[in-house]
């Protein structure tokens, strides 16, 4: 297992203790980098228009397709550790 990808699980295991609960913003950030780092592009229908927590996060996950899985893992690593403090 590569460096990043250990560091990607961890901070996947850090966002769940977080003392303070993030911005709804910040959520959908943590939830696209997720979502592109482990899967890649945004795939499969959009969700339906009554659905908005499900739009809005696959609104978020389609601003950054198109980016590397590695970069977008990093970037969802340091996001967590920011949090963090």
């Amino acid at each position: 297992m590569s460096d990043i990808q250990a560091a990607f699980e961890q901070a996947a295991k850090d966002v769940q203790s977080l003392s303070d609960r993030p911005d709804n913003d910040t959520l959908l950030r943590l939830y696209a980098l997720y979502k592109q780092g482990s899967e890649g592009d945004v795939n499969g229908p959009k969700p339906g228009f009554f659905d908005f927590v499900g739009t809005a996060k696959y609104e978020a996950w389609e601003k950054i397709k198109g980016t590397d899985q590695t970069e977008a893992k990093k970037k969802y690593v340091d996001l967590v550790k920011k949090l963090r403090g």
